[in-house]
Parts: structure tokens; sequence; C-alpha cells
């Protein structure tokens, strides 16, 4: 039997077919957002298959996660992104104890049990401070495409200090600094160390190794490096961490359907 993850986030949707009795991944896909989540969704699906060489009749159970997963009406469940990122870690990554998960308008941060289960968890879901998007903008600033960021990053001599990650202020200080001379690889690095600075303040009392870092931010080169030295403890990059959410998702279907 197969099943299938679908993770309709605030930037693109990713799908992930998964073999419910092995657990082996058997194709996955990404798009970029849009208005008709449900129509791109249901493209992407039968894309995915279509490469994996499979029918749509072979799917026996879809779990939809992220922020539009309300709107996939032809999943057999929803379940919250929370839950299927801690289910996705849990399976790539057993005994990861925290997951840092910085997506394209939100971070969060999960704490998770021995099982996998998450036992608390933070959010920042009020603005775009320190997400994919936010990145996107510095990029587009500094005249570079979002996958050169963190090479500009590793580059840097002298990290330039950066008060705001607020994309409004950020935006003028960046002007500000390019304006005094300072090198688009010193204004990188120091936006990848705010960024580090304010999603470790999530921790509060603190975060417990190993620490795991997913979503689409983690593409990013030297994001990692970043939170690191905020958190003063190594931070290990998700195997494929775009995925880990729909991973998760197809992971709790092929459980409901083995039960």
């Amino acid at each position: 039997m197969i099943c299938a993850g679908i993770d309709a986030g605030s930037r693109t949707i990713k799908v992930l077919l998964l073999d419910a009795s092995t657990l082996s991944v058997l194709g996955a896909g990404v798009v970029d957002q849009g208005i008709e989540q449900e129509a791109l969704s249901e493209r992407l699906l039968n894309r995915v298959l279509a490469d994996a060489g499979l029918n749509r009749h072979e799917v026996a159970s879809t779990v939809a996660t992220g922020y539009g997963r309300k709107l996939l009406r032809s999943a057999d469940s929803r379940i919250t992104e929370i839950t299927c990122q801690a289910a996705g870690i849990a399976h790539c990554l057993p005994g990861a104890k925290t997951v840092i998960d910085i997506g394209g308008q939100d971070s969060k941060l999960l704490r998770l049990t021995a099982d996998g289960r998450v036992s608390d968890f933070a959010m920042n879901d009020r603005c775009a401070a320190g997400t994919g998007r936010f990145l996107e903008m510095v990029a587009a600033q500094l005249g570079v495409r979002l996958a050169e960021l963190g090479e500009m990053a590793q580059r840097s001599r002298c990290p330039a200090r950066i008060s705001s990650v607020c994309a409004v202020f950020a935006e003028s200080e960046i002007v500000g600094l390019l304006a005094q001379g300072c090198t688009a690889e010193d204004i990188a690095a120091g936006i990848e160390a705010a960024i580090a600075t304010k999603t470790a303040a999530m921790g509060g009392r603190g975060v417990t190794p190993p620490i795991v870092l997913t979503g689409g931010v983690a593409l990013v080169t030297a994001m990692d490096e970043a939170l690191s030295a905020a958190l003063g403890c190594p931070v290990e990059v998700a195997p494929d961490p775009q995925f880990t959410c729909a991973l998760g998702a197809a992971i709790l279907a092929a459980k409901r359907l083995n039960r």
C-alpha cells in the first residue's frame, strides 16, 4: 500500500509518497504555493505518482498538513505541521531532542520526548522576521539569488551587526550599511547571525541536544553554523529538510492504515 503526505506550506507545497509497509520513500516533489492550493497539490501529487510509475488508485491514504491543509478536501485526514514535523524528524533522526523549523513565513522550536512526540513548542507566526520570506527580501536587496546568500556569508571577514530582523526595518538598515561601505558578504553573515539569535531566543530556558534544523531555510548554506554559534552547541541539518513535514504526514497516514 502507498501513503501520501502533502505539506501545503506558506511558500511551497510538498508531496511525498511512502510505502506503508516498509516506510521507504517512493517519490517526492515541490511547487510554489498559489491561490488554488487544492488544484496545485493535486497536479503535484499526480506528477510525483507518474514519475514513480504509480497510479492514483494505488494511494491508500493521504494526510494533509501545513497552513493550507484545510483547503485540501481530497485528503483523508488533516494533521498540524507541528505533529507531522515531529513524526518526520523522529523517523529520519531518531533521538533528536530539539527541532528548529524555519519555513517561509514562520519559525518553530519543538521539544521532543524520547519516543519522538512533542512535549512543548514555541512559535513565531506574527511576522515574517527571520523566515524564508525575510531572507528572500535580503537576497533581493543585495542583488543575488537566495541560494547564493549562504555562500556569501561564508566569505565574510567581519559580519555586520544587524539590529533588527523585521523585514521593514532591516531593509532600510541594509541600505544604510551598503552606503557606509559594508560588503554584501558581511551583511549576509550578519543577517544569518541575527536570525540565529532571534531563533535561539525561542528556546527560553534553553534547548537540549541533539538539535535538528529543518524547513526550507535549512537549505541556506551556513544557517546551521550560525545557529550552532547562537545556541552554543552543534545543530544538525535534517536530511531533505524541505520534506520532513510531508514525510511525517505520510508516516502518520501509514500508521493509521497499519492499525
